[in-house]
């Protein structure tokens, strides 16, 4: 019989790690910028994930798929959590640049391990509502984080905080170790090395070339969102040349753009239950691409306060749904390496976006080009949600 033990204290587990992470990056920022004077330095943070993504994930999944799950995810927290803590007595960019790279190499099994490790865990009935209490979790963290990182530094200075990253991936990785070992017996080759290789890419692609549904629903609505990031990474500049805004008045709107998105967890943790899987992974991305519509149209404080709410809330629905859409339609025994393969994927874009808006809006005005991109991203929005609802019998009675 289901109980909520198990998944609560893995959800437990894991926003505490986020909280740790909010904490940490403002940290990092700061001791960076500190160390070097330079906000290329800084920017340099930036890369350096999605790099060791891209680097990792051609292999890793082969590794998450023949492995115990729970001991993988416990080893990859006590990893980086030693790791961070020797951050603070580094005292050159580049050890620190070596050192993130590395923490960024284990990170990138974390993501697709605790993928698989849910789906095993979570019933696919109680999927949807799971993912929605860990986006509070998530949006939690991105409230809080942030500011509580800013007392610290401005108390205790960096290093506490990036000492009290490390702690919680302790902390996490000792609560996932409480929880039950869930691996099956999988189907798997026995082989090794390169031939091992070789065959675990023809699984994917045949995976892929098999779920026409599965990736068209992906692709439409990982483009979505990675437009969506490359937009953010001009965020600030908007914000403080465009409306002329403090500091200060930057902090308030990310801040309110965790509360809503607070928010719309909570509700869509309520409503589980109630609404179908389709509106929440098309309905929120749909909407959350108005949330930058109008933000990237703004002109003045309110009009960002109100795009933002509008954002953070419709977010927590759409990555609510694509979490449970990803674990109700891989098979839970190739899930660590298409989800490897999708984070490389993912993280491909994600660069080339972010340089492609980066220099484009170097030619022309910011919120043109901001504009065109939200509004190409609405359209494509547009796109899914079309594909979803002409395609309704792909969804099982589950997915309510």
């Amino acid at each position: 019989m289901f109980t909520w033990k198990s998944p609560m204290l893995l959800i437990l587990g894991i926003g505490i790690s986020y909280l740790g992470n909010w904490i940490y990056l403002v940290a990092i920022n700061l001791y960076i910028l500190d160390l070097t004077g330079s906000a290329a330095a800084v920017a340099g943070l930036f890369v350096i994930r999605p790099i060791a993504t891209i680097m990792t994930n051609t292999w890793s999944g082969s590794v998450i798929d023949r492995v115990n799950k729970k001991r993988l995810l416990v080893f990859v927290d006590i990893i980086r959590g030693g790791l961070v803590f020797t951050i603070p007595f580094i005292e050159n960019l580049w050890g620190i640049y070596s050192m993130i790279f590395v923490i960024s190499l284990f990170a990138s099994f974390f993501g697709p391990t605790s993928q698989v490790y849910i789906t095993r865990l979570v019933p696919q009935e109680k999927r949807q509502r799971f993912n929605s209490i860990l986006g509070t979790m998530s949006s939690g963290a991105f409230l809080i984080g942030p500011a509580l990182s800013g007392v610290l530094i401005m108390s205790y200075g960096t290093d506490l905080s990036i000492f009290i990253n490390a702690l919680t991936f302790i902390i996490c990785g000792g609560l996932i170790l409480l929880l039950p070992n869930i691996d099956g017996k999988g189907s798997v080759s026995k082989q090794t090395g390169i031939q091992e290789w070789i065959n675990d890419w023809k699984v994917v692609t045949g995976f892929f070339k098999s779920s026409r549904f599965f990736v068209t629903v992906y692709l439409l609505f990982q483009i979505t969102m990675l437009i969506g990031f490359a937009l953010d990474s001009q965020e600030v500049t908007f914000i403080k040349q465009h409306l002329n805004l403090s500091d200060d008045g930057y902090g308030f709107l990310v801040s309110i753009t965790g509360v809503g998105s607070i928010i719309g967890a909570l509700i869509a943790a309520t409503l589980a239950n109630k609404v179908h899987l389709r509106y929440y992974l098309g309905g929120g991305i749909l909407l959350s691409t108005v949330g930058y519509i109008l933000f990237y149209s703004s002109f003045n404080f309110i009009s960002a306060l109100t795009a933002f709410l509008i954002l953070g809330f419709f977010l927590a629905f759409a990555n609510a749904g694509y979490a449970t859409f990803f674990q109700n339609n891989v098979p839970t025994d190739i899930m660590g390496r298409i989800g490897s393969v999708a984070n490389m994927i993912q993280s491909a874009i994600q660069i080339l976006f972010t340089l492609i808006l980066g220099f484009v809006a170097e030619i022309f005005t910011l919120q043109m080009v901001t504009l065109i991109g939200s509004i190409l991203a609405f359209i494509i929005s547009i796109v899914l949600v079309c594909y979803l609802f002409a395609n309704k019998s792909q969804f099982n009675s589950n997915e309510i």
